[in-house]
């Protein structure tokens, strides 16, 4: 019963976090900033050290970090010469736009595979205890409003329309879901679970410094911009560490 409560909890939460994006989108500058700092603290704080933690029995940390930088490597590639990133504030082309537009969905596509593994997280760990399960459950609702507000910011800033936004919403939202349901048919070997969040985590590092983080800049003075960035990242700090206690 309580992992089904959890499912709705990480829904809404998502949810929330999206619907605020774009309610306030005058203000895109400052919450691509805190989205910057936050998709940064969620790589640093808790994607990175829970791979180290399920991988480091089977691999060596410095294997595991090298995984973080080849998918940090692997997004670059993919988003300089597959979707063509720019950050020219000259117009688009309408097949430019349709490039930047494949970025937006990029990106709200990883966000959302990564909410699934945070729900399969969950689903394993209730596996392993209820104790263990109630300390992962935690970890994922306090950075699942962040979740929305970043997956609703890279579809916005991106050339994506706000249907498209909400339909990436919906989707990040219910990630979590599918994926704690998806935990009652299969498991996953800890180890493989621990690669597979490395990796994302380079993926994250990439969105947070090389996409959100320019963008959020561009056009606007960087003082405020600077301060959204690094309250994200101590807000997914502190928010992170209070559910590790």
């Amino acid at each position: 019963m309580i992992i089904w409560i959890i499912s709705i909890g990480a829904l809404i939460s998502t949810f929330l976090g999206g619907m605020f994006a774009l309610r306030f989108k005058d203000k895109l500058h400052l919450i691509l900033g805190f989205s910057a700092g936050a998709i940064i603290g969620v790589a640093f704080f808790d994607l990175l050290p829970e791979a180290i933690n399920l991988g480091s029995k089977n691999f060596d940390i410095s294997f595991i970090t090298s995984i973080t930088a080849l998918g940090f490597v692997a997004y670059t590639i993919l988003d300089r010469f597959v979707f063509f990133h720019s950050h020219s504030c000259d117009e688009h082309t309408h097949n430019e736009e349709q490039n930047v537009n494949k970025r937006g969905i990029l990106g709200a596509g990883s966000l959302s595979i990564h909410s699934f593994l945070d729900g399969t997280a969950i689903g394993l760990a209730f596996q392993v205890s209820p104790a263990v399960g109630a300390v992962v459950a935690v970890a994922v609702l306090v950075h699942d409003f962040s979740d929305g507000i970043n997956t609703v910011n890279l579809v916005l800033k991106n050339s994506g329309s706000q249907k498209q936004a909400f339909k990436w919403l919906l989707v990040d939202a219910l990630a979590p879901v599918l994926g704690i349901t998806s935990t009652l048919f299969f498991s996953v070997p800890t180890s493989a679970l621990g690669i597979i969040l490395a990796l994302f985590a380079g993926f994250f590092l990439y969105i947070g410094a090389s996409d959100l983080l320019p963008e959020s800049h561009h056009g606007h003075p960087t003082a405020w911009t600077t301060f959204a960035t690094v309250l994200g990242v101590a807000v997914l700090f502190i928010a992170i560490h209070l559910a590790g206690i």
